[in-house]
């Protein structure tokens, strides 16, 4: 019989808002917050177990963006946040919006979706001690999307998101070779959203970028983005990389050697 204790336990060696738990004294813990209105926390925790298959890295997976603390974060040395800044407590009739919802003949009694941001400055702040103290923050894909709520949040994870256009595929490009992240890494192709985002730090930090090679835009943005980078905070360190809207970009084989990659260098191990 599969117990919810099982269930919640199940994946990289911990739980879907499981609590913490024990590691072997060689191994390295990690928090993963994941999982929102446009991304299933499932596929994104299974995308991750092949990111740490093999690391010697305890995982835990949690949908609780309310319990991220102080407190918390004191029981790792490596934060993931694969997830956007937004709550909608009033709910939301589907994940994107469908245009039957255009066709409901009571359309008119259901409130518009209004979002609202979940993080609190403690938070940010929480986040800024923790990386400052040594440890590492790995901000994937729309994660961007939390730095418009705090200047402290975004100074940390070192960016913001802008925007993005549907799925459709384009290439990614190492622009910096020498870093032990995309040492070997190979430019690769996804088919994803292609995230736009402002950089606030120093360019000689950029690792990726992104191109449509059919020349298609974004708002003005041009075909090409900043798709990752990586720098030390305080005693800590931080990467970004901006791909993993479906579990096929997450999983192409060059971008799972360089999230392999990216862990172990927050972990200075490489």
């Amino acid at each position: 019989m599969l117990s919810r204790r099982n269930l919640l336990r199940s994946g990289a060696g911990a739980g879907l808002l499981g609590l913490p738990t024990q590691a072997r004294p060689s191994e390295k813990r990690a928090l993963a917050l994941i999982g929102d209105r446009y991304h299933n926390a499932d596929y994104i925790r299974v995308a991750l177990d092949r990111t740490f298959e093999g690391l010697d890295v305890k995982v835990d997976y949690t949908i609780n963006y309310e319990q991220l603390s102080r407190s918390l974060l004191s029981n790792y040395q490596l934060f993931v946040c694969l997830r956007d800044g937004m709550i909608w407590p009033d709910g939301y009739s589907g994940p994107d919006a469908y245009p039957y919802e255009q066709d409901l003949e009571n359309r008119g009694t259901f409130p518009e979706p209004q979002p609202r941001k979940w993080l609190r400055e403690e938070q940010a702040e929480a986040l800024k001690e923790f990386v400052e103290g040594g440890n590492g923050f790995y901000s994937m894909h729309n994660s961007s999307h939390v730095s418009l709520a705090s200047k402290t949040w975004r100074d940390v994870m070192g960016g913001a998101y802008i925007g993005h256009p549907p799925l459709r595929p384009f290439r990614v490009r190492v622009v910096n070779a020498t870093h032990p992240i995309t040492q070997g890494i190979q430019d690769f192709t996804v088919n994803d959203e292609q995230h736009y985002v402002e950089y606030d730090k120093d360019k000689k930090n950029i690792l990726l970028e992104a191109e449509n090679l059919d020349g298609l835009t974004f708002q003005g943005l041009g075909a090409k983005s900043i798709a990752g980078w990586a720098y030390d905070y305080g005693r800590g360190r931080v990467v970004f990389t901006s791909p993993g809207h479906t579990i096929h970009a997450l999983w192409n084989p060059e971008y799972v050697n360089l999230q392999k990659r990216a862990v172990r260098w927050l972990l200075k191990e490489i």
